[in-house]
């Protein structure tokens, strides 16, 4: 006995509800689009605090158009013909690129392969009729410099076929492309200083920024023969010609907006992280609902460049009030997540690219995107496989839920504890014999560990839980409300089996083999019930309510009832039972019942008082 009050009362089936809780919810959440990869993200994920997130295709659709293109040496906007201009312009599109455009049938809508930026360039150049595909080829590449977001620019090296000298193409964010050009082409092939013409520059930016476009500077410069082949000594000698500026659009996600709203009503702040400029960061922060311009100021936003200039000592003090953080590189997305942590705060952060490694790693979760780079889905926890800031809810929706899971596991199996350790205790001091046998509180351990396991792990997610506050990550896992439930149930429980025990004891027949199986039948059912309000437990839900979804707690309800059944029926000196007639049944699970229906009033009551201070 002794051995086996050593089984019941240590909880070796916390491990196993937690280990099955994860495992169930990574299967649940697949079919929301979050991939998880490392088991323990599915429960991390109800306790961030903060949500550093990425703009393109995350908050937008990464539906990249080219909305208006504004080269100066070109006589219109949005305009190619066939003059030295628009081919070297052309040129320079095709040529400057790791895109390509797939082939599709005369019905289909043109795709691209690459930079969704470089596929949008792209198409626009196919839709003016000009086949990019002939033109890179007709222009020899030498060397390139791809993209980098340290850099912000790719430069390419060729043998224009346009001017029949080398030439090298660059573009990329307009500031910093401006500010490597000595003069802007204007057309007619007038040529002023870059200096002069960077008013009218920096308007036409911001009048696209606000529009939340992203914008593109693109320049070029003869390259003479004696010169250097390398393309980063080339662009650095500031001496290139400015050719204009293309800004493209990107829709915001429809659903964006209400998942936003959501996260913030939940206690989670929400931080756009972005290349992009902060003009375009604050348009797409307004849209969302993150940006308010009469209460947010210049202290709720800042540049990579500025708060990489930052001390320690005040960027500490300032990334809590951050909302956007813009023209953004690795490094200060990695050290904005670092200090985020350093003031408590719990972070996901998202990345798709493989410079963002460092910032993925270091967050409590990491999000890769689905589109994103092996290393960057390597680094991460979990992969969203639409892309979709939607999908960073859902995962904490169903964070919250899984923890709230696994403290109702935790409340019905503790009040079992504390029920069935004190009953043999003080039973068998009570009474002549012992109240439960082992072979009969092994299977109470059955049920409470395995099958109360695998009821309460199996619970669907509530969209409740997105109204609460996160829990803090000091918070003990067992809360004051279930520690007045585990002692107050336990100890009415432990009351009524105590007096049964007593009544027993007293009675003709005494202890005797059928009093003995009415009493562990009742101590069964009574746990029975009180698993349906283990169920519920920390809302103010009825037991009944989603119980036609919950598949696995009506299965293993059933499968409690049916054992103890048999068990009873049919376990004979194995299990020290007699058989039970319908009646005694009908009076046991009636009476036991009590425990579910006073339950049910609790909650009842407790439903109007919250709707009346509702309404007031």
């Amino acid at each position: 006995m002794a051995v086996t009050l050593i089984v019941v009362a240590v909880p070796e089936g916390l491990p196993m509800s937690v280990t099955l809780s994860l495992a169930l919810n990574m299967r649940r959440m697949l079919s929301t689009n979050n991939l998880v990869r490392k088991m323990h993200a599915c429960e991390t994920m109800g306790a961030i605090t903060v949500i550093c997130t990425d703009k393109t295709g995350t908050l937008t659709q990464n539906l990249m158009q080219v909305h208006e293109t504004n080269f100066y040496g070109l006589k219109e906007k949005n305009a190619l013909g066939d003059d030295a201009m628009s081919n070297l312009v052309a040129e320079g599109i095709s040529a400057n690129s790791t895109a390509f455009l797939e082939e599709t049938g005369p019905d289909e809508k043109p795709k691209g392969v690459g930079n969704p930026t470089e596929v949008a360039l792209l198409l626009w150049l196919n839709g003016k009729g000009r086949n990019y595909l002939d033109i890179r080829e007709n222009a020899h590449v030498i060397s390139q410099l791809t993209f980098s977001t340290e850099r912000k620019y790719m430069a390419t090296l060729v043998d224009s076929a346009v001017l029949g000298k080398k030439v090298i193409y660059i573009k990329g964010a307009p500031e910093i492309v401006l500010s490597k050009c000595k003069n802007v082409i204007l057309a007619d092939n007038k040529q002023v200083s870059a200096a002069e013409y960077r008013h009218t520059v920096d308007g036409e930016l911001l009048r696209y920024q606000n529009m939340a476009m992203r914008t593109l500077g693109f320049a070029y410069k003869i390259v003479e023969d004696s010169e250097t082949e390398d393309c980063a000594e080339l662009v650095a000698e500031n001496d290139l010609n400015f050719l204009g500026v293309v800004a493209i659009s990107d829709p915001i996600r429809p659903d964006v907006p209400d998942a936003v709203a959501k996260c913030q009503s939940a206690g989670i702040a929400v931080k756009i992280v972005t290349g992009d400029t902060i003009g375009t960061a604050t348009e797409i922060a307004r849209q969302i609902g993150l940006w308010d311009q009469g209460v947010d100021t210049e202290a709720n936003r800042i540049t990579g460049v500025e708060f990489a200039n930052l001390t320690d000592e005040v960027a500490l003090n300032r990334v809590m009030d951050l909302k956007i953080m813009a023209r953004a590189r690795p490094t200060d997305k990695q050290r904005l997540v670092q200090l985020l942590q350093q003031n408590g705060a719990v972070v996901a952060v998202t990345g798709d690219g493989t410079n963002d490694a460092p910032a993925l790693n270091h967050a409590q979760v990491g999000l890769s995107m689905g589109t994103g780079t092996s290393v960057a889905k390597e680094a991460s926890d979990i992969t969203l496989l639409d892309d979709s800031f939607n999908s960073i809810g859902t995962a904490v929706m169903w964070g919250r839920s899984l923890y709230k899971n696994i403290q109702r596991f935790i409340v019905f199996q503790l009040t079992i504890n504390f029920v069935a350790l004190l009953i043999v205790l003080l039973g068998s001091i009570i009474g002549t014999e012992l109240p439960l046998t082992v072979t009969q509180m092994l299977w109470v351990n059955l049920i409470m560990d395995t099958f109360a396991a695998l009821a309460l792990a199996s619970i669907p997610p509530s969209e409740d839980v997105m109204k609460e506050k996160p829990r803090k990550s000091t918070d003990f896992i067992i809360t004051k409300a279930m520690k007045t439930n585990i002692l107050g149930v336990g100890s009415v429980f432990l009351i009524i089996l105590l007096g049964m025990i007593y009544y027993f004891d007293h009675s003709p027949e005494g202890m005797d083999p059928y009093n003995l199986t009415i009493f562990f039948t009742f101590f069964v059912m009574l746990q029975f019930w009180n698993l349906f309000n283990a169920r519920v437990f920390g809302t103010t839900d009825s037991a009944f309510k989603g119980l036609n979804k919950s598949y696995g707690m009506e299965f293993i309800a059933l499968a409690i009832l049916l054992g103890q059944f048999l068990i009873v029926q049919y376990g004979g000196a194995v299990f020290r039972t007699t058989p039970l007639s319908g009646h005694t049944w009908l009076l046991i699970i009636a009476s036991s019942s009590l425990v579910l229906w006073i339950g049910e009033l609790i909650r009842l009551v407790k439903r109007i008082i919250n709707k009346k201070h509702a309404d007031e």
